[in-house]
């Protein structure tokens, strides 16, 4: 990162600033279930208890089925069984097929028709035709097959409802992290509050083993402080003074107070929650396509059993018959797996990312990391550790002591969080120099920072800043210059360490087929020396902000599809150009608004999970569709009676259970989706 300073705030915020604990969105996309945010767990209950209601009276429906005795035998019928069968069906059709019934008057209302168009179609058909007979035409009733039909549609339904709401669960998970309550410091005594209660500034305790109630500044004692479920760190992480700690992170054996920095709407977690949220119900180009094949599905099915229909009817078939291949058509092209194959794994994604520290701010991109073919990175706290240490300093003019050339750096870097500010800081600290008062303190991006001290004019820049170099720059070191009026009086290097898991993070996007390419306001020396340890493709050094934009723009006119992982200020504009833009979570703001999506960690690690789990959910959807259209295509031909010369028949009922298991089988695919650390 180049050396502009600022105040960099470590956790990213989205533009959602005013974040609610909504339930979770609805996965399920498709016009099922018509509106958003439904109570998928209120909805698995009753599914559930109308599939037992069902089922006891599905067994009396058999047993006084004329067809069912014949096939065994038997002959059980007595005055008024007829129309005791045609009671017990009328209220599986009315209470069994209550949702379906709803879920056609609904779509026909929306003019959506879809799943329950379908579903509810059917079973209308078979209980009209059935009920027909019972009151003098012609045929066989098939109240048996109505019933298993009502059935199986509702144990399908009961477990995908089951799934989509585990699909959900992760979310979940991430909105119970907020305690309901905190220890409010009032003077000498405390006392319990509501968490939304809490006010800016607001002092909290957070005892030994509780969840912090809100995002804040440390202001006494000292703790390990386990951030797992929110950043993917499963390191329990030190605080002491000072330090930041986020709302739903779980403290460890010592007791903190905390000065609270934002009000639980604006909180980090809940603007993680309603990131997931939204991300959840955007709808990327894969679904939006999916939505596309199931709605032509719906058609295809209603064309497909009228023509069914249409074909054994005037063939010379019975009018049981007819209708019966034309209920099982229609039943078992359902676009049901097709309309949940995007939305189960978009809800398993973006939730499980969230925990793992990967906030996808946009779903397209996310799915588009499959296409990156180059990523590249901003140097400092990214692929380095992000933390200078001054390795030696000096002074070029003799008016000036070695000493005094820090202690000036440090009159203009006191108040900024940039990480060569901060090295300079922790030097002078260690050193016990005291700071000369700096007015009118300006950054200025990407060159250094500027202020008046005692007068005269002092700026602290990167060399880039200057036309030629008064210190050689040695191997691995990051230098800065301290001027006078624009004339250089000293000089200050840093040197930063490589993260530990860079290299590993390069070899692994190698792998991947991925070239690496180092972006920095660093000097040429720094920039190869890393560029060489890690194996990197290609380095640019001395990148002022807007030549960042442009070395990405270049890439892509060359062809590559351009990841780029940055922070600061100054990675802003390259984020936005990049075709992915990925934001680290140390970095400002500004990183994280044009980012596509935002990494809690800074980690390369990350970067590298984040790719392969964008490929891995892409694959997850493929694998879905494909399943939910290839098995419409073997199962509706069947369905429609094309074997039945050769004795392949399949019922109303079968065409249910394998409508069912498609969706079950999506269902699982989705659930099988992982990060992997």
């Amino acid at each position: 990162m180049d050396h502009s300073h600022g105040h960099h705030h470590t956790e990213p915020t989205t533009a959602h600033q005013h974040a609610t604990h909504a339930a979770p969105p609805a996965a399920d996309g498709h016009n099922s279930h018509a509106a958003h945010g439904h109570d998928h767990h209120a909805m698995v209950g009753d599914f559930k208890k109308r599939f037992y209601a069902t089922l006891a009276l599905t067994i009396p429906v058999l047993l006084l089925s004329p067809m069912i005795q014949h096939w065994l035998g038997v002959d059980w019928s007595f005055p008024g069984s007829k129309w005791l069968l045609f009671v017990l069906s009328s209220v599986i059709f009315v209470y069994g097929g209550w949702p379906f019934l709803k879920g056609l008057a609904e779509e026909l209302k929306n003019r959506n028709p879809g799943m329950m168009t379908l579903i509810g179609f059917a079973i209308s058909v078979a209980y009209i035709y059935s009920a027909a007979t019972v009151f003098g035409l012609e045929g066989m009733d098939f109240f048996w097959e109505l019933a298993t039909l009502i059935l199986i549609m509702l144990l399908g339904h009961w477990i995908e409802m089951t799934s989509v709401a585990g699909a959900s669960r992760e979310l979940e998970l991430l909105v119970k992290l907020m305690p309901s309550t905190a220890h409010l410091v009032h003077g000498d005594h405390i006392m319990e509050v509501g968490t939304g209660s809490l006010k800016k500034d607001d002092v909290i305790l957070i005892k030994p083993g509780e969840k912090v109630a809100a995002d804040g500044l440390v202001t006494e004692g000292e703790s390990a402080v386990n951030e797992s479920m929110l950043t993917g760190e499963s390191r329990p992480v030190e605080k002491h003074g000072g330090d930041k700690v986020i709302a739903g992170s779980i403290n460890g054996n010592g007791a903190l107070h905390v000065q609270v920095t934002h009000n639980s709407a604006e909180s980090y977690l809940s603007q993680v929650i309603q990131l997931v949220n939204d991300a959840q119900r955007s709808k990327s180009r894969t679904q939006l396509l999916a939505d596309k094949a199931a709605r032509w599905l719906t058609l295809i099915a209603i064309v497909a059993g009228l023509v069914t229909f249409a074909a054994w009817y005037f063939s010379g078939s019975t009018l049981a018959f007819a209708i019966e291949r034309m209920v099982t058509v229609i039943v078992i092209c359902c676009p049901h797996a097709l309309g949940l194959a995007i939305p189960l794994v978009v809800a398993k994604s973006t939730a499980l990312a969230a925990r793992h520290g990967l906030l996808i701010r946009n779903r397209t991109a996310f799915e588009n990391a499959r296409k990156i073919t180059t990523l590249v990175f901003d140097k400092t706290g990214t692929l380095t550790v992000g933390q200078f240490t001054v390795a030696r300093y000096g002074a070029l003019d003799k008016n000036f002591s070695d000493d005094d050339i820090l202690r000036l750096a440090y009159s203009l870097e006191q108040s900024s969080e940039h990480p060569i500010a901060t090295g300079i800081v922790q030097k002078v600290k260690e050193m016990g120099l005291t700071a000369e008062k700096a007015a009118n303190v300006t950054a200025i991006t990407g060159k250094g920072i500027t202020a008046t001290v005692n007068g005269q004019a002092i700026s602290v820049v990167s060399p880039n800043a200057l036309p030629s170099q008064p210190v050689e720059i040695r191997a691995g070191e990051t230098l800065v210059y301290v001027q006078q009026n624009d004339a250089v009086i000293g000089y200050i290097a840093l040197s930063d360490q490589l993260r530990p898991e860079s290299a590993d993070a390069v070899r692994t996007l190698r792998e991947q087929h991925i070239k690496t390419v180092l972006l920095t306001g660093d000097n040429k020396i720094v920039g190869e020396s890393v560029s060489k340890t890690l194996g990197m493709d290609q380095y640019f050094a001395e990148v002022l902000p807007h030549q960042k934009l442009e070395k990405i723009a270049e890439l892509q006119k060359a062809g590559e599809y351009v990841a780029m992982t940055g922070d600061g200020v100054n990675d802003a504009p390259a984020l936005a150009k990049a075709d992915v833009g990925i934001a680290v979570g140390s970095g400002s703001d500004v990183a994280a608004e044009t980012a596509d999506i935002v990494l809690v960690n800074s980690n390369p690690k990350d970067v590298v999970n984040l790719v392969l789990f964008g490929k891995a959910t892409y694959r997850k959807m493929i694998q879905n569709l494909a399943w939910a259209t290839g098995y419409n295509i073997v199962a509706l031909p069947l369905a429609a009676g094309v074997l039945s010369g050769m004795g392949i028949l399949l019922s109303p009922a079968a065409g249910a259970v394998l409508m069912s298991v498609s969706t079950v089988v999506v269902a699982i695919n989705a659930g099988m989706l992982k990060i992997r650390d």
